[in-house]
């Protein structure tokens, strides 16, 4: 009897169905937005830790290109980081020197110098003021109860106390930011290569790797620029003031001023234009050829030193990969503004920049990215 024959099996049998992947849970609108207000409160409770590191990392990123470069002159990164950070110092301390006695006798003299340019505004707002007096008597004389008496109380400002009490804690964060630059140079490699050590996957550490270090490079390589922009218009300003008869340490000191005011975008060179009008009132006044005119020159050569960096200089240099949205731009000073002062203005640029570059970095932010350009 013969054995029957089994069939062959089918090629076309049916696989196992591929086990589902469980898409990644989306946070709710309601827990980002907390998350943000709890972030941005963080910010603004903690400032006198955070900008000590903040500007510690600032300062870090000028100098890596210097570092970079020494590198290669085989200079030893602690040798170059000490040489960079005394020179840093000592350029500020000889600056702050020369700076110092012109700053307080304007300070001082501040008083003065607007009780001399009030019989002006008084002239041009002595029609709102007659109107407002006008009003006040009309409002007493329908008054039916009698006036009452005000006591006037005069509270003495001990101003040299609470200047003595916040000196110690002026030097406390002056010296953390110089300490914390010299350990960013030194051992910022180190701790961001034990960072990506950290990381599981050899493939995800390289990725990473590239990511950090072209970011670095960038922001250090806008920084500096930045920097050296800046450095430039307040020197060519200062030596038009020079130019304009301002003695040399007061040309210095404003020429310091529009460099800095520089790092903040839009509110700065408004509050330079400002300010040079009332130096230009205070310092020419018939004391200059053209003395018609010698006011308004010194507001009206800062506009337009601004005009030539802001529209061809920067953009030449710098290029249109970091260009930032003037709308981002002018809530970024805002809110940085608004938590940390004079301190958030300088520093949210290169803050918004950082974020933009990262986000362009990282896959799936690109969007975000171009949102800020």
């Amino acid at each position: 009897m013969s054995t029957p024959i089994s069939p062959p099996p089918e090629d076309d049998a049916p696989l196992p169905a591929p086990t589902p992947v469980t898409p990644r849970p989306r946070a709710s609108t309601a827990v980002i937005v907390l998350t943000t207000l709890a972030v941005l409160a963080t910010l603004w409770a903690a400032q006198t830790v955070i900008l000590p590191i903040l500007l510690a990392v600032f300062f870090a990123l000028v100098g890596n290109p210097v570092l970079r470069a020494l590198r290669r002159l085989w200079i030893p990164r602690f040798v170059g980081a000490l040489l960079v950070l005394t020179l840093g110092i000592a350029g500020a301390g000889a600056l702050g020197l020369q700076l110092y006695g012109p700053a307080s006798e304007w300070v001082q003299q501040a008083p003065k110098t607007l009780r001399t340019l009030a019989p002006r505004l008084k002239a041009m707002t002595q029609p709102v003021h007659q109107a407002s007096q006008a009003a006040e008597s009309f409002a007493r004389a329908t008054e039916d109860r009698p006036q009452r008496r005000v006591q006037l109380v005069q509270i003495q400002d001990n101003s040299s106390w609470r200047t003595i009490v916040a000196t110690p804690k002026m030097l406390a964060s002056v010296l953390a930011v110089v300490l914390l630059t010299f350990f960013f140079m030194v051992y910022g490699e180190n701790l961001q290569r034990n960072a990506i050590a950290m990381l599981p996957d050899r493939q995800r550490r390289k990725l990473t790797v590239d990511i950090m270090q072209s970011i670095e490079h960038e922001i250090s390589r806008y920084v500096l620029t930045i920097s050296i922009i800046n450095t430039l218009l307040g020197a060519v300003f200062a030596g038009v003031l020079f130019w304009m008869q301002l003695p040399l340490q007061d040309a210095l000191l404003w020429g310091t001023v529009v460099a800095l005011l520089n790092f903040a975008p839009y509110v700065g060179p408004l509050i330079g234009v400002l300010l040079m009008l009332l130096v230009g009132f205070v310092s020419y006044d018939g004391t200059w050829p053209n003395a018609a005119w010698a006011p308004v020159i010194p507001a009206a050569v800062y506009l337009l030193l601004h005009t030539i960096e802001g529209q061809f200089v920067t953009p030449i240099v710098l290029g249109r990969r970091m260009a930032i949205s003037p709308l981002m731009l002018i809530l970024a000073l805002m809110l940085f503004g608004w938590m940390w002062g004079i301190v958030g203005l300088l520093l949210a640029v290169p803050l918004i920049v950082c974020v933009k570059l990262v986000l362009a970095r990282v896959e799936g932010f690109e969007g975000w990215a171009r949102l800020l350009a």
